[in-house]
C-alpha cells in the first residue's frame, strides 16, 4: 500500500509540473526535511555532522517568491540568528514577509539516528507538520531519499521530489559502474560488487592481473560518503606476488594479509570496523588513477518529474586526505578544458538514470588527468561514482542561483546574472581549525559585519556563510565566496582565512593546518 501510494503522490507531482524555476514561482508550501540519512557510522566519521542540516538553508532565498511558505525541520533547534542572517540576504522582500512565511520545527533529538528517522518516531510532530501543509500545494525535499523519506512522504500524504529509494542503488559505487557502462562512458577498471574479505582479496588480485602495472588499488564501501568510505591498497609491499611473478593462489594471499595495512582516507578509520562493513555494505575496488597533473571535475544534472535532462553546473573539486579521496570543497565553473565534455556526459549519464525511473538532482565524480599531446593540452576523464542525491556542490550553486536569479548557459557552462555579468565561485565545507573552536554563531556575525565580510547585494559578490553551528564545539566553517572572476573568488576566501585567523589568534597558542588548502587550488 505504501508504494502505491508514493507513485501515486509522484504522478501527481509529474502532472504538476513545468519546469524548476515556474515551478518555484507558484503559489507553494516547501517541506525542506535536511536529513542525511546515510549509514550512521559512516555519517559519524565527518566532525559536525548534525550540523549539515544547515546546509539547504538556502532553500530559504526561495521565500523570496511573495507566496511560497517553507517548513524547515531540524534535530535541534537552529540559533535565530542563523535563520535572520538567510532571511537578510533576500532581494526585496520584507524581513518579517518572509519570516511570516517560514515555519521552524524540530525534534529536539541529537541522537545519531537521521532526522527522517526521529521525525516519525514523533506521531504528534507528524500531525503538526500535516496540519501545516496545504494539500495539493505541497512537496517534500530532502538530502537524500531512502525508504524513510519515502515513509515520511505517505504518512504526510505530500509528494517527496526525489528518486524512489528503489532506485537507490544506481547511486553506490557498483551502481555507478553499470551506469557509467550503459552510457559509454569512460571509467576505471574494477570490480563487482562483494560482500566478504575473501571475494575482496580476489577481485583485487584479478584488476591486477588484468593491469599489471598498477600501484595502487582503491577499496571503495559501496555506501561510503564522501570519499570517508574509501581506502587504498599499496601494491608495491607485495611485490614478489606481482602478476609476471607468482600464481594466482599466491597474488590472493598476499593481498589478503594487506588489506589488514590498508591507508584510511580518515584518521578515525581501522581495518577492524572497516572490514566489519564489507559483509552489511558490500564493497568493490577500482584501479587508482596515477597522473602528475591531476584533478577531480564534477558535473551536476537535474533530472525533471517528466524525465527531461537539464545540466546545472559544473565544478572542479578540492579533495583531501592521505590520497585525496575526500571531498573538501569546489570551483565553480570547471575548467574550460573539460567543462562542455562533462556536459555530454552527464547529459548521457542521466539519460540512464531517468530510463531508471529517477528524478531530482544527481552528480558524477570524475578524475582528469593532463595528457602530453602536440597539439595542446587534453585530459583523460575517468567517471569515478554517481551521486543521487544533493552533495557538496549543491548549496554553492543553488545559494548563487537563488541570490543573483541568474542562469547557466550550456553554450559556455558559465553563470550569467540577469544584467549579463558572469559569476565564479569557490565554495568549502571545510574551513576547520582549532583555533576557532569556541566561537559563536553571534561571535561570527560581529566578525562579518566589522570586517564588511558579508554578501553584497548591489554588486552581488561576498560571502555567504553556512554550518555555523559547527564553529563553537568543531572550529569547523562552510562559505561560498562569490566573485566576478574566478581571482576575486579566490581573493574572497583568502580574505575570510586572514581575518577568521587573526581574530582568533589570541584565543590559542597555535594554529593547526586547515584541512582545506590555505589558498585554493590555482585557476588555470
Amino acid at each position: 500500500m505504501g508504494n502505491s501510494k508514493f507513485r501515486q503522490l509522484q504522478n501527481n507531482l509529474r502532472d504538476r509540473w513545468l519546469s524548476v524555476d515556474s515551478f518555484d514561482q507558484d503559489d507553494r508550501d516547501i517541506l525542506v526535511v535536511p536529513s542525511l540519512t546515510l549509514d550512521q557510522r559512516e555519517i559519524k566519521k565527518v566532525d559536525g555532522f548534525l550540523h549539515y542540516e544547515e546546509r539547504l538553508l538556502f532553500s530559504l532565498i526561495r521565500l523570496r517568491n511573495p507566496h511560497t511558505r517553507l517548513i524547515y525541520i531540524t534535530a535541534q533547534p537552529l540559533p535565530p540568528i542563523v535563520i535572520d542572517y538567510y532571511l537578510q540576504l533576500l532581494p526585496g522582500i520584507p524581513f518579517s514577509h518572509a519570516r511570516d512565511r517560514l515555519l521552524l520545527m524540530t525534534t529536539y533529538d541529537g541522537s545519531l539516528k537521521s532526522l527522517t528517522q526521529k521525525i516519525l518516531e514523533r506521531p504528534r510532530l507528524v500531525e503538526r507538520i500535516r496540519r501545516a501543509l496545504r494539500p495539493d500545494k505541497s512537496y517534500m525535499v530532502c538530502y537524500n531519499s531512502t525508504y524513510l523519506e519515502r515513509e515520511l512522504s505517505v504518512q504526510l500524504d505530500v509528494p517527496l521530489l526525489a528518486p524512489d529509494p528503489d532506485l537507490l542503488y544506481w547511486g553506490t559505487k557498483s551502481g555507478s559502474r553499470q551506469i557509467f557502462q550503459l552510457s559509454d562512458v569512460p571509467h576505471p577498471d574494477g570490480s563487482e560488487l562483494v560482500w566478504n574479505c575473501e571475494d575482496l582479496a580476489e577481485a583485487a588480485a584479478q584488476l591486477w592481473e588484468r593491469q599489471p602495472q598498477l600501484r595502487r588499488i582503491v577499496v571503495k564501501l559501496n555506501e561510503g560518503f564522501s570519499g570517508e568510505g574509501n581506502a587504498i591498497l599499496e601494491l608495491n609491499p607485495i611485490a614478489q606476488a606481482k602478476p609476471e611473478q607468482a600464481s594466482h593462489a599466491t597474488r590472493v594471499r598476499a593481498i589478503q594479509q594487506r588489506l589488514e595495512h590498508l591507508r584510511f582516507q580518515t584518521t578515525y578509520e581501522t581495518w577492524k570496523n572497516f572490514s566489519s562493513r564489507i559483509p552489511e555494505l558490500g564493497a568493490i575496488v577500482e584501479a587508482f588513477i596515477e597522473g602528475e597533473e591531476k584533478r577531480s571535475p564534477s558535473v551536476q544534472g537535474y533530472i525533471t518529474p517528466q524525465g527531461k535532462i537539464n545540466i546545472l553546473s559544473t565544478h572542479d573539486q578540492i579533495l583531501g586526505g592521505p590520497d585525496g579521496q575526500i571531498y573538501l570543497g569546489c570551483h565553480f565553473p570547471a575548467d574550460e578544458t573539460y567543462r562542455l565534455t562533462l556536459q555530454e556526459m552527464g547529459i548521457k549519464i542521466g539519460q540512464a538514470l531517468a530510463a531508471k525511473g529517477a528524478i531530482e538532482r544527481y552528480g558524477v565524480d570524475f578524475v582528469a588527468v593532463r595528457q602530453p599531446h602536440s597539439s595542446g593540452v587534453t585530459w583523460d576523464l575517468q567517471a569515478i561514482e554517481i551521486n543521487l542525491r544533493k552533495g557538496g556542490t549543491t548549496h554553492p550553486f543553488m545559494t548563487l542561483k537563488f541570490l543573483t536569479n541568474g542562469r547557466y548557459d550550456l553554450s559556455t557552462g558559465l553563470f550569467h546574472t540577469q544584467q549579463g555579468k558572469d559569476k565564479y565561485y569557490v565554495a568549502t565545507d571545510n574551513l576547520q581549525k582549532d583555533c576557532y573552536r569556541g566561537l559563536m554563531p553571534n561571535d561570527l556575525m560581529d566578525i562579518i559585519a566589522y570586517h564588511k565580510l558579508h554578501f553584497d547585494s548591489s554588486t552581488r559578490t561576498g560571502n555567504i556563510f553556512h554550518l555555523m553551528g559547527a564553529l563553537s564545539e568543531f572550529g569547523k566553517l562552510g562559505l561560498t565566496c562569490i566573485g566576478n572572476s574566478p581571482q576575486q573568488a579566490e581573493n574572497l576566501y583568502n580574505q575570510v582565512v586572514k581575518v577568521l585567523d587573526a581574530e582568533t589568534s589570541t584565543q590559542s597558542n597555535y594554529t593547526t593546518e586547515s584541512s582545506y588548502p590555505s589558498t585554493p587550488i590555482a585557476w588555470s
